[in-house]
């Protein structure tokens, strides 16, 4: 029987119910949803699922020990107890970075130089050497220090899963792909469905909505930094890899219409779109969002363009007139819209049927669903 650990994913705030059903649905046990975080337990080939599966998770990171740390030399004890050499070998790199809240323990560079020294104490007593090369696979080690509680973890993942691996270049303010891919859960994009972006941008939104609609695990196009340990070997990422091919949804009909006013974003789109493998179901088109005309039943999903001066915000608003004259924005044509600006209903000229607080980077921004 294989080992279980104890595994943690962040996420944005607001996409913790999103996460969690989608850890269930790759076996995920244990589950425990906290603010942008859910707790499960899996064993390796959950890891493996995990990086590859998981569309809102930022990261899959094992969970090595927590401890209380009101000084140094609880933080550095509190370290050189967890057993790091069941995943760290003799010449494998251990990178160690982090960061503190609400604690006495407030200095990250301190925290850092503790942690490190104490994992190197803890492996020069299994392996009896003096010095280590740091030569082998990457093992990057985390740490978290919230109300004097130090929580250690290992990435898994490298590279924030939103890296996808299709999006080699972006426009001014591309959406996140992980928070895209919430906003489409929360739109209920399914197989069958059409999906409309008026602002496409670089195609985030379409090519993540893509992804749900045909069952394709977003990090098919990507490695992971798991993949090179020791610890796990090739033949889970095998099983894992082939899974994910297999629940492949050749057969939906979904398809999607992007469409943008200016023409390189349209370029760009396509050129992600190809990337991603899913440009046969994307239909393109350069145009205004005062030309924008849904299909019926179609589900409208967009970020429209704001900004933080006053200018910017003052042609945002008047964007949001436009889109209030075009969008039915009802039962037969539902849309979910972006958008940080607290006065966005008085603008657009209708009141959401809900609003869901999401974070856009260190934007605070509002879900404005339309589904009646």
């Amino acid at each position: 029987m294989q080992p279980l650990y104890l595994l943690c994913c962040p996420c944005h705030f607001g996409l913790e119910r999103t996460l969690r059903f989608e850890i269930s649905k790759i076996g995920g046990t244990d589950i425990t949803a906290q603010d942008g975080r859910v707790l499960f337990r899996g064993d390796a080939l959950t890891i493996a699922k995990a990086n590859l599966s998981l569309s809102v998770a930022e990261r899959v990171l094992i969970q090595l020990g927590q401890f209380p740390a009101y000084s140094f030399e609880e933080l550095f004890q509190g370290m050189r107890s967890i057993p790091l050499e069941q995943w760290i070998g003799k010449d494998d790199a251990f990178p160690v970075k982090g960061h503190a809240l609400d604690s006495k323990l407030h200095s990250v560079p301190d925290c850092q130089s503790i942690l490190k020294k104490a994992a190197v104490e803890r492996l020069k007593s299994v392996y009896h050497t003096s010095w280590f090369t740091e030569s082998g696979a990457i093992h990057p080690l985390h740490f978290t220090i919230r109300k004097n509680i130090a929580t250690i973890y290992l990435d898994t993942s490298g590279i924030g899963l939103h890296k996808r691996g299709y999006r080699k270049n972006a426009n001014a303010a591309p959406i996140k792909e992980t928070l895209a891919a919430g906003i489409v859960d929360l739109a209920r994009v399914h197989s069958d469905s059409v999906v409309c972006d008026p602002f496409c941008g670089s195609g985030t939104i379409l090519i993540e909505a893509a992804f749900k609609a045909l069952r394709i695990a977003p990090g098919m196009h990507r490695r992971f930094l798991a993949e090179k340990w020791a610890q796990i070997p090739e033949s889970v990422w095998k099983e894992a890899r082939s899974e994910a091919v297999a629940r492949i949804q050749r057969d939906a009909t979904f398809t999607a219409i992007g469409s943008d006013i200016d023409e390189a974003a349209i370029a760009l789109t396509e050129e992600n779109c190809r990337r991603a493998g899913v440009k046969p179901r994307i239909r393109l088109i350069q145009q205004d969002v005062a030309e924008f005309q849904p299909p019926e039943g179609a589900i409208t999903i967009c970020n429209p363009p704001y900004g933080e001066r006053m200018l910017d915000i003052q042609q945002a608003q008047s964007i949001y007139r436009i889109m209030g004259d075009v969008f039915p924005a009802d039962k037969a044509h539902p849309c979910y819209i972006i958008t940080p600006d607290a006065d966005f209903e008085l603008h657009f000229g209708k009141p959401a049927n809900k609003k869901r607080k999401l974070y856009n980077g260190m934007i605070q921004c509002n879900l404005m669903s339309y589904f009646q």
